[in-house]
């Protein structure tokens, strides 16, 4: 009865919640470091904007548009607001480009590693997924290997960037020359979830590319940097000539109203963003010199995580964990990837890998 897709497919595991992960282990606390969240919360303007949410309007349908979140969001990309197409978090997004656009026996082109997501929803839509692999000792995307991979079956070309879990960032003008070799009519898919966290330029973000290339959709999210992953937000910028079909397979009602509520003023509280970025540059300096120190082989990230080569790194996990903090393993065998947490968080977890090598 099931698709044939569905009966091998292998799913995204989400996070375990905190509070039974530390009843089955028997850790008193547990920090979590696995899953990219932002350690400094959200904007007190998110807070003050929930409590001050009138209840009453629990019964209502919310506003299937988003409008008041879709106009202060065009105004801040400056894009046209017909173009934005909302999801509920950027999973709901990834899915309805699958669902729009992939048909059986398409061909679907990543780097690899990269979000396993994009694999997922299109081995769902029963399309061919072709990886790319990374380059071995940068992180760094191949891009011209990704071009000479494209073929007349190749429908979408999925790029994030920075990438997860590499944290390994190519600024535009690199995606300008890459997206001049792809035909106008694959559709390449950049994936800005962690853009605001770029500090090694000043305009980081490939946006303006979007009045270059018509087959250019760019996709954003309000979980890492606004620190709003419980309210799944995410949008993304859609070519005019598709964005009433992408419109049309959405589910009416996708993002409900305390979440356009909380996504609009962290939205209008900026200096949090720049002072969260700052953090975690800090942060950034502060594991590569750590790691550097360790001997450690490390992607040179420009996200809030590193992505590092571990020796026994499933032993050093549970060292980790027994220890009361959570990485994540499983995106390459023996790497792991560490978020960034706060000064002191940083600092015990640098000290467990101190002396789990040492012994």
């Amino acid at each position: 009865m099931l698709k044939k897709t569905i009966e091998s497919l292998n799913p995204y595991v989400p996070e375990v919640p905190l509070a039974d992960l530390e009843k089955q282990l028997g850790v008193p606390k547990i920090v979590r470091m696995s899953a990219n969240e932002n350690p400094f919360g959200t904007s007190d303007n998110v807070r003050q904007a929930v409590l001050n949410w009138n209840f009453n309007q629990a019964r209502d349908y919310p506003d299937g548009d988003a409008e008041q979140l879709r106009q202060a969001v065009a105004k801040f990309v400056q894009v046209d607001p017909d173009q934005l197409l909302f999801g509920c978090g950027l999973d709901e997004v990834i899915e309805l480009v699958a669902r729009t656009f992939i048909e059986p026996g398409d061909e679907v082109l990543e780097p690899w590693p990269t979000f396993s997501e994009y694999k997922l929803h299109a081995e769902i839509e029963d399309a061919k997924i072709v990886d790319v692999p990374v380059n071995e000792t940068t992180g760094q995307f191949d891009l011209d290997a990704l071009a000479a991979a494209i073929t007349p079956k190749t429908k979408l070309i999925w790029l994030c960037n920075p990438n997860n879990p590499t944290g390994t960032y190519l600024q535009p003008e690199a995606i300008r020359d890459f997206l001049k070799k792809v035909p106008a009519n694959v559709l390449v898919l950049l994936d800005e979830a962690y853009m605001e966290f770029v500090t090694e330029v000043a305009q980081p973000s490939a946006l303006p590319l979007l009045k270059e290339f018509d087959n250019l959709v760019l996709m954003r999210t309000f979980s890492k940097i606004y620190g709003l992953a419980s309210f799944r937000v995410g949008y993304a910028v859609i070519p005019k000539a598709l964005i009433s079909s992408m419109q049309s397979v959405r589910l009416p009602y996708n993002l409900n109203t305390l979440s356009q509520v909380a996504a609009l003023a962290a939205l209008q509280d900026q200096d949090f963003v720049t002072q969260t970025r700052q953090r975690v540059a800090t942060a950034r300096q502060a594991w590569e010199t750590f790691l550097t120190q360790q001997g450690l082989t490390y992607y040179h990230s420009q996200a809030n995580f590193v992505f590092f080569n571990a020796p026994q790194a499933e032993q050093l996990k549970d060292y980790l964990l027994q220890n009361g903090y959570l990485v994540r393993s499983g995106l390459r065998p023996d790497w792991l990837r560490i978020t960034y947490g706060s000064t002191e968080q940083n600092q015990a977890v640098q000290k467990l890998i101190q002396t789990f090598y040492a012994n």
